[in-house]
């Protein structure tokens, strides 16, 4: 889609900006939230919900990227199940932040409902390329070296939101770490979305979206990025525990050859489908996929009802044929170690 007048397209998750004559605004490498600027108007489009609009997918329906308050989500994993079920899901996963404290309570759950459960993890991964989520399917909750990995991760971030409160009050924001722990209740896991919502709650920010693209997003002022391991040990500690290692939400943040870089890291999988991927993303996602042998997954990235665009479940059409075969990997995998 191309726009003869001038025009600017703002990646807000990125903090990015670019001006021309004529901006594409469904290309795969502007992320989250794509602000058009034209004749003095700002028109916003959240492009993974306007791609999915249209399309629907055959059979059972699958969302493979949710949250609970074992992470930064809004909900306990039992709710977080029934919403699933509420909304027609079939298939479901629980893949909270650096813990997998909330996959009893979400399997039993899901049981009760008869959904399929995947037991799921999310982790954050950095190095000189930056930041990369890794999605890890069907993973062994009892597994103690990843829980050992886990309980530091957790730690870590910790002093990775000490760091970025520092950094807030350095900007004249008078939120306190204690405000942030209270956010994060019981858990003890502290995410970006506890100090969003902290400062929101303490009038520093206008809403939990502004603390993200003012304040803590990627490449803003108090941004502090998770150094725990490299996406090679994510990817080598999810497949020790029996699971599948997928690049998280990759449509504005990896390019073809960093996803190919991490495929040669022994990459199992792909999230190609995503709140924050367009058409083109999709589109592209699908093709690596397939030159690169990967598997797919997708899902709504939900934390449970906030404001915003990762406020709705099951906005993504993920084929029941990429769980399938997801499972199918999963299973050989178990059984090779077994064996």
């Amino acid at each position: 889609m191309k726009f003869a007048a001038p025009l600017t397209c703002v990646n807000a998750a990125a903090g990015s900006w670019n001006s021309s004559q004529g901006c594409d605004v469904l290309a795969p490498y502007f992320g989250r939230l794509i602000y058009i600027w034209q004749e003095s108007k700002i028109f916003p489009f959240r492009m993974g919900e306007m791609s999915q609009k249209k399309k629907t997918a055959a059979g059972p329906r699958v969302d493979l990227h949710m949250h609970s308050t074992a992470s930064d989500g809004r909900l306990p994993p039992a709710e977080v199940m029934a919403a699933a079920k509420e909304k027609g899901l079939a298939v479901v996963s629980l893949t909270d932040h650096d813990t997998l404290a909330g996959l009893e309570e979400a399997e039993r759950a899901a049981g009760e409902l008869e959904l399929e459960f995947v037991p799921g993890v999310e982790l954050a991964a950095y190095d000189e390329a930056g930041s990369t989520h890794l999605l890890g399917y069907f993973v062994d909750r009892h597994a103690a070296p990843f829980l050992e990995f886990l309980a530091e991760a957790q730690r870590l971030r910790i002093e990775r939101a000490e760091q970025m409160v520092e950094k807030l009050n350095g900007l004249g924001m008078g939120v306190t770490m204690e405000e942030v722990l209270a956010q994060a209740g019981e858990n003890g896991l502290v995410a970006r979305p506890h100090i969003a919502r902290a400062l929101e709650e303490g009038g520093w920010t206008k809403s939990y979206r502004e603390a993200f693209d003012r304040f803590i997003a990627a490449g803003r002022a108090a941004y502090v990025p998770t150094r725990h391991a490299t996406p090679g040990q994510g990817i080598r500690l999810i497949q020790e525990a029996g699971g599948l290692a997928f690049l998280a939400h990759p449509g504005g943040s990896h390019d073809d050859d960093r996803i190919r870089e991490l495929a040669e890291l022994g990459l199992d999988g792909i999230e190609v489908r995503h709140p924050d991927h367009g058409p083109l993303a999709v589109e592209r996602l699908e093709a690596l996929a397939a030159e690169l042998g990967l598997l797919r997954s997708g899902g709504s990235d939900w934390h449970g009802p906030v404001a915003g665009y990762r406020s709705r479940l099951a906005t993504q059409p993920v084929p029941y044929e990429w769980y399938l075969e997801l499972r199918r990997v999963a299973e050989q995998s178990q059984l090779g170690s077994e064996g």
